[in-house]
């Protein structure tokens, strides 16, 4: 039986014009939801006899996505492990919505797997380190966004061969930070928990081992740099566009980066114009008056993420000068994977549900986020392209590396929780001991396997024929 948790009216978890009640208070009553959801029944892992299968779950994921790009999106989470981990939340919703849950609700990431925090540039030109996609955000309980990130930590851990006992630590370590990092939220006013941000170019950690720290400042010094290169136009232009006479184009780059057919974007007849309209009313009115300056270009869809792939994804280019361009990525928004067990969200655009979702959660967005929607029916958010994006590169990772990561990505996730839920409930159930950290690094070890053998499962499926994977060499 599926443990549909009830959603509340406001996209918010917090309720305005509740009674007030003091920090004490309301970690006492935290503390309280204990009887009902004791923090030891969060340990472990164990699939309900009627469990979805999980290659037709994902199968039916596929609805509604562009169906020749379906193979790539097989072929990518095929990879590996950690890999098909990425691609498939929702497979990992169904199973948590079979979990006890506390009852406390947040505006939950939905897809909080490790690969899915990052740094990037805030309007000040600050690099700031936070969650930064939010594609799958809704309201729902706090633990189902922590037991994701801990999951997608021993299952990165297995995928470098990391020792077995060294994930075990590792992820405990993370829920430790995670719920440390909640009390402290708890004992701060509201306005400093609002204002806080893991600032990147000044990283610190007073848990950290110290030669871990000064790698991971040299690190991000080094990529902060690069990316802050890649992020230039005069790097972006020549790499993505090509002229058609005096027009510039995006480059074609098929199967990857491609201009669509009218059946797979109708408003390519009209240049777009309603679509770009309606995107531009979602911008605050001082942004608005700096996206007058641009003028629509073209557009070409592109394969982007694991999960994503399928959806429509694309890249548009305007022009204020010659010398002067915009690229904005537009992501088709879909139901978030949380919506059968956390209840539908109250926007009747997903693209600004996420859109939403970054607001409340992200310490600072993008300058240019907005919601449209197509004249296919598809809604969209957009941001910019780029701007000083920096992602995890993982692969020479040791357990230090790996260790000091996933604190950050604790951190994080805390803040993003504190923003949106009651710190102090929350952090008065999860309590000052370790029962917590041991309950929910043990559900990650155990769901790592049960990730393994899902796997299996669809690797099978595609030796078996029954779907189909394509690989991009």
């Amino acid at each position: 039986m599926v443990n549909t948790v009830k959603r509340k009216s406001s996209q918010s978890a917090l309720r305005t014009g509740s009674p007030y009640l003091s920090v004490d208070e309301r970690t006492a009553k935290g503390r309280s939801l204990r009887d009902t959801a004791p923090r030891a029944s969060h340990a472990g892992w164990k699939p309900v006899k009627n469990r979805h299968d999980p290659v037709e779950l994902l199968s039916l994921s596929n609805v509604g996505r562009l169906e020749e790009l379906i193979p790539i999106r097989f072929g990518r989470m095929s990879e590996s492990p950690f890999a098909f981990f990425r691609g498939s939340a929702a497979l990992m919703a169904a199973d948590l919505a079979n979990t006890p849950t506390s009852g406390l609700r947040v505006q939950a990431c939905g897809d909080a797997h490790l690969m899915n925090f990052g740094g990037f540039a805030t309007p000040e030109r600050n690099v700031i380190f936070d969650i930064n996609d939010l594609d799958e955000t809704l309201p729902a309980p706090f633990e189902w966004d922590l037991k994701r990130l801990a999951a997608s930590v021993v299952i990165a851990a297995r995928h470098l061969n990391l020792p077995m006992s060294d994930s075990a630590r590792v992820v405990t370590d993370l829920v430790r930070e995670y719920r440390e990092r909640m009390t402290d939220y708890a004992g701060m006013r509201a306005l400093d928990v609002w204002y806080d941000k893991i600032d990147l170019q000044r990283y610190s950690d007073r848990m950290g081992d110290p030669a871990i720290i000064k790698e991971v400042q040299s690190r991000v010094r080094n990529r902060i740099e690069k990316e802050q290169h890649k992020s230039q136009p005069d790097f972006l232009y020549p790499k993505l566009v090509t002229h058609e006479g005096a027009r510039p184009m995006i480059k074609d780059e098929p199967p990857l980066i491609f201009h669509p057919s009218v059946e797979q974007a109708p408003g390519v007849v009209t240049g777009y114009t309603e679509v770009i309209k309606l995107y531009r009313e979602t911008l605050p009115e001082h942004m608005q008056t700096l996206f007058d300056r641009f003028h629509y270009f073209d557009l070409a869809l592109k394969v982007v993420g694991v999960g994503s792939v399928g959806t429509v994804c694309g890249v548009m280019l305007f022009m204020a000068a010659d010398n002067d361009p915009l690229f904005l990525q537009v992501k088709e928004a879909r139901a978030s994977v949380l919506e059968p067990y956390a209840g539908k969200s109250p926007y009747s655009n997903h693209g600004q549900r996420v859109v939403a979702g970054q607001r409340l959660m992200q310490t600072a967005t993008d300058v240019f986020l907005g919601w449209t929607r197509g004249k296919n029916g598809r809604d969209f958010y957009i941001r910019q392209l780029r701007d000083v994006k920096i992602s995890a590169l993982i692969e020479d990772w040791d357990t230090g590396m790996m260790r000091q990561y996933g604190r950050m990505c604790a951190h994080a996730l805390a803040r993003a929780h504190a923003r949106t839920g009651d710190a102090a409930m929350i952090a008065g159930y999860m309590g000052t001991g370790q029962t917590f950290d041991d309950a929910i690094g043990e559900f990650a070890v155990e769901y790592a396997a049960q990730n393994n053998s899902d796997y299996r499962l669809f690797i099978k499926a595609i030796r078996e024929g029954r779907i189909k994977a394509a690989t991009e060499g």
